[in-house]
């Protein structure tokens, strides 16, 4: 059970590092696109040349980054405390752990779709007006995932601080 508590501080750490990440990913992509938005600067901009270019590379490494990273993350939340609950905890715990857990594949999704964007304003061969647009579409899009990425991390600290009180309550019930 101590490994349990381990575990479940590890999973709470790293929450913290995960809105970091966010963060910089959704200022990278708002950076990618802010010479495009600036009617001046469109007309010595080159699509998929340049800075712009750069910007767009660095914003894919980060999501690349992150998606790696939240694999990991959500493995562990799936493959070793889901089974540590299911042994430990009560139908409760396991029920609202597999809500927490349900939310992966969507937040999965999201940072594929972004990738996908990405790849595409990288790929060239867009109009002007078509690489505004899918640009526009990442930052919403990004946007949009980093508040879902947050709400999560937020509810499973609050499901992990009720997980760890149960956890040590019980332990305590067992070692009397």
């Amino acid at each position: 059970m101590d490994t349990t508590l381990h575990l479940i501080d590890q999973l709470i750490a790293e929450h913290k590092t995960l809105g970091e990440r966010t963060q910089a990913l959704e200022k990278t992509a708002n950076d990618a696109t802010l010479l495009s938005n600036l009617k001046e600067a469109k007309n010595v901009f080159v699509l998929g040349e340049g800075s712009h270019s750069e910007d767009l590379k660095k914003l894919d490494q980060m999501l690349l980054a992150i998606d790696t990273w939240l694999k990991k993350h959500f493995s562990r939340e799936e493959t070793v405390l889901l089974p540590a609950v299911q042994k430990y905890g009560n139908d409760k715990l396991v029920t609202a752990l597999n809500s927490l857990l349900f939310d992966h594949t969507e937040l999965k999704d999201r940072l594929l779709h972004s990738r996908k964007r990405v790849d595409e304003l990288l790929g060239g061969g867009l109009s002007p007006a078509q690489w505004d647009a899918r640009s526009s579409d990442i930052r919403t899009h990004l946007g949009h995932t980093r508040k879902l990425l947050e709400t999560h991390a937020a509810k499973e600290n609050h499901y992990f601080n009720e997980l760890k009180r149960y956890l040590k309550k019980h332990s305590k019930k067992k070692e009397q």
